[in-house]
């Protein structure tokens, strides 16, 4: 075989696994394989997992800090300006620059798949010719997807349509939308409409920004649910942020809640820039604006974390680390049970590649072999240290490597070295 990992722990608790893959494949996943590798690692009971997926991201803006200037306020809307004063001087090489650079960081931290929102109102489109590179790019490494994004409000930005039709026609993925920055309530709904008869005429899926605000009636989520049945998308729509949910009566949300799970619409919270952003004019109590993360998932809503942002007019920090979202997502959400911590997990594994449809992902026999070894014996320890990523594969090859993480101490009758992996339960 090409590459075998030995004595792997998995996300579902098998232990002494070994994982054998071949011409970008997992051929087999059993204890004590048999077979010989070109190139063997030894897990050492370590967790095997997955690669790392962001359902939720901004590449063309991403390692723009302060470029023209810091946002001061930390506000949405201040982030929004500070973009639009950057436009006239973006080029494509620089978008393609700094998103290669960011494709860089998440292969070392093993997210290997990133759907990204591209802004469309723009008339020169730079950012998705800039994009539509980047994804030809970074192909062999990471899944690419891009959503034509209308950041100035499809209605309200005079070209929007017309641009968000033509980022499509250049190769662009997903169909995008903002309604709650149209100018009106009803335009929002127009704007829904709109855009989902027209990812439905072209057989696409659609992926909005909704109700990323702290107004308790700003609801688009329900339209966009009525209009995902209507137009026959169920399955193929998300709701992003959806972060006015946190401030809505639970009369309403008891009622939002099945409706969004039966027309099939997925969640995707952005935790960090959620809880950054949103409850800007409050004084206290101080909301922290993240969705129903635990009730959209009891309800049976497909939900994943994304990172949104990293270094951008609208969040000055950010690493393309995946368990950072998903540790800050699990204290928000007080998502802190055996039980919750495994969700918050499967937040930036298995939902988001579900959101995706990324094909054959996953740690069976057939799955394209792309994996990553942390340093750390399951989920929760992985949660908890932000695990390095010991090894990093894509089909089949080892693309990053980084070393052990242990600290050299000096104490008198201490241990010499000390990693921070901890067994609940070994010191009694």
């Amino acid at each position: 075989m090409d590459l075998i990992l030995r004595n792997a722990t998995l996300p579902d608790g098998r232990t002494g696994i070994d994982i054998g893959m071949q011409q970008g494949r997992i051929v087999a996943v059993q204890p004590s394989l048999p077979a010989m590798g070109t190139e063997e690692i030894d897990a050492a009971g370590r967790l095997v997992t997955p690669p790392f997926v962001d359902a939720h991201f901004h590449m063309d803006a991403t390692l723009s800090l302060g470029l023209p200037r810091l946002n001061a306020s930390g506000t949405l809307l201040e982030g929004i300006a500070l973009w639009g004063e950057l436009k006239p001087d973006l080029t494509v090489e620089a978008i393609a620059a700094r998103a290669m650079a960011y494709c860089d960081m998440a292969v070392a931290q093993g997210l290997l798949a990133i759907r990204s929102h591209v802004d469309v109102c723009d008339d020169r489109l730079l950012a998705v010719e800039a994009l539509l590179d980047v994804k030809r790019r970074v192909a062999p490494w990471i899944d690419l997807q891009l959503v034509a994004f209308p950041q100035d409000g499809l209605l309200r930005s005079p070209n929007a349509q017309r641009n968000l039709v033509r980022a499509l026609d250049m190769g662009v993925d997903v169909v995008g939308g903002i309604p709650h920055f149209e100018r009106t309530m009803a335009d929002g709904a127009a704007s829904i409409r709109w855009l989902c008869e027209l990812a439905a005429e072209r057989g696409l899926t659609v992926d909005m920004h909704c109700d990323e605000s702290d107004d308790p009636m700003s609801r688009h989520i329900e339209t966009l649910a009525a209009e995902t049945v209507r137009t026959g998308l169920q399955g193929r729509v998300t709701g992003s942020h959806l972060t006015s949910m946190h401030s809505m009566d639970n009369y309403y949300v008891s009622k939002l809640l099945p409706l969004i799970a039966e027309a099939g619409v997925h969640a995707v919270a952005n935790p960090l820039i959620n809880i950054t952003l949103q409850g800007r004019h409050d004084t206290y109590p101080k909301r922290r604006g993240m969705t129903r993360v635990p009730e959209l998932m009891d309800a049976g809503v497909t939900v994943a974390f994304g990172h949104d942002c990293v270094m951008d007019p609208w969040y000055g920090m950010g690493s393309g680390d995946m368990l950072d979202v998903a540790s800050v997502g699990l204290h928000v959400a007080q998502m802190t049970s055996e039980r919750g911590v495994r969700r918050a997990f499967d937040a930036v594994t298995v939902n988001p590649a579900r959101i995706l449809g990324l094909a054959d992902y996953g740690l069976e026999p057939g799955c394209r072999a792309d994996l990553v070894l942390l340093q750390a014996s399951d989920p929760f320890e992985a949660i908890r240290l932000k695990a390095t990523r010991l090894a990093v594969v894509r089909a089949g090859r080892v693309v990053a490597r980084t070393p052990e993480k242990r600290t050299a101490l000096s104490l008198d009758g201490r241990p010499s070295s000390l990693s921070l992996e901890f067994h609940p339960g070994s010191i009694r």
